[in-house]
């Protein structure tokens, strides 16, 4: 596998040094430990609230494109004309610009979620069933990955992981190329905001995405097989199980989902190409 593209860590917004204490045979030793930011990232669209994130308060500016396009906001990144980011001391809040079209649907149809969405849910505030449910799209067509391409993409991805390193406390999502060289990664204490970051790096042209597959260090959930279709990704991969939900999802978008079996195989569980086979 090819050296992916190093990123430096804004380590000093990411983690934090703090005091500890071991008790080693009855005595207590004094430690200090590495310890991942959580921080509340409220997004505002034109100047009007949607919702309150706890996130990792680094690459705000790809987790709010990339925020705005899973959620529906925007199509593309280039529908945001301006992303502004303000520290407080509550938290930070981030500005995204809405034009054109994509203003009219945000205002007509607005609504504000009504709770703090936190790192671990995808769907806070969410007031009635029918909001889960997203108008049916699906992505492109992907070749089948070898099971080789799938276990080095992984073990690969760990050695770009500086804040899971520090801390044992977070999320990482990469967009890998077909010939396994990890492209780009990012992450979160919050496996949804990996994911956003790593959808919004990409919008922004950080790294191509016409060839690939997104590798995701977590369980593999509805929301993040949801998130995955909205940015057009043609096959995901996570380190965690699917649940029923995201396989159904996956079928039905035509998305390429695998995942690892407890004894780290890789299982295919929705394959569209097969269909095909005679």
């Amino acid at each position: 596998m090819n050296q992916p593209l190093q990123r430096d860590l804004q380590a000093d917004l990411a983690s934090v040094v703090v005091p500890a204490t071991a008790d080693q045979g009855g005595v207590q030793t004094p430690r200090l430990v590495c310890i991942a930011e959580e921080t509340p990232v409220a997004f505002r669209y034109s100047g009007f609230a949607h919702a309150v994130m706890m996130a990792t308060p680094c690459d705000l500016e790809d987790f709010a494109a990339g925020f705005s396009i899973s959620e529906g906001v925007i199509d593309y990144f280039r529908d945001c004309h301006a992303i502004s980011v303000s520290h407080r001391v509550e938290g930070i809040t981030v500005d995204i610009a809405l034009t054109g079209r994509d203003l009219h649907c945000y205002l007509a149809g607005r609504r504000i979620r009504q709770m703090r969405g936190h790192t671990s849910c995808g769907l806070c505030g969410v007031e009635e069933l029918e909001d889960v449910a997203r108008p049916q799209t699906r992505v492109p067509p992907a070749p089948l990955l070898e099971d080789d391409l799938i276990v080095a993409a992984l073990g690969g991805l760990r050695q770009w992981q500086p804040l899971s390193r520090l801390t044992r406390c977070a999320h990482a999502s990469a967009w890998v190329s077909w010939d396994g060289n990890l492209h780009t990664v990012r992450e979160d204490v919050g496996r949804h905001n990996s994911l956003d970051k790593l959808i919004g790096a990409l919008a922004r042209g950080r790294a191509p995405r016409d060839d690939g597959f997104c590798v995701v260090t977590s369980r593999c959930s509805f929301e993040m097989v949801q998130k995955a279709i909205a940015a057009g990704f043609p096959s995901l991969v996570s380190a965690g199980a699917p649940t029923a939900q995201a396989i159904r999802l996956a079928e039905a978008a035509g998305l390429t989902l695998y995942s690892l079996s407890h004894d780290g195989e890789p299982l295919l569980f929705t394959s569209p190409s097969q269909k095909n086979d005679p």
